[in-house]
């Protein structure tokens, strides 16, 4: 997995070659346009993240904001993290059936989507999928997580 120091968006953006720039943009835009209000764009973990800001939900177990997607030029792909589908099986049903109806099959992790052009994404239904589960939302599939786990 390959990590950038960036502390901004920004440089994260400025560190990719332009070709690779131009595709994490295009999946970027297509983020940004779908997130509900109340999550952040920043970077975390040497990557691209929207998260829910730590002053609006601190209690998190690592004690970093909480993370709901994430998008990452990695070293021989793109990586495209969505918590919600991790959390929430009928998210990861429809997205199944949106890269059946893409004609292509998922390289999908737990909450990963790896793919090398976006052409290999349902960018519409991911787009959907995020729209989907607001901030308030995400948070109780958190609590419902974290308390069949402890």
């Amino acid at each position: 997995m390959v990590s950038s120091a960036a502390a901004t968006v920004k440089q994260y953006l400025d560190e990719l070659p332009a070709d690779r720039r131009a595709v994490v943009a295009k999946v970027r835009a297509a983020v940004n346009k779908a997130m509900p209000k109340g999550y952040e764009e920043g970077t975390l973990w040497g990557m691209i993240a929207w998260t829910i800001p730590l002053e609006r939900y601190p209690d998190t177990y690592n004690k970093q904001p909480l993370a709901y997607v994430a998008l990452a030029a990695q070293k021989n792909n793109y990586s495209l993290y969505l918590m919600g589908v991790y959390a929430d099986k009928k998210q990861e049903t429809a997205l199944n059936a949106a890269y059946k109806a893409l004609g292509k099959k998922p390289d999908m992790g737990k909450s990963c989507v790896r793919f090398k052009a976006v052409e290999d994404l349902p960018l519409d239904a991911i787009a959907s999928l995020i729209a989907g589960i607001g901030v308030e939302d995400y948070i109780a599939m958190q609590e419902k997580i974290r308390s069949k786990k402890g």
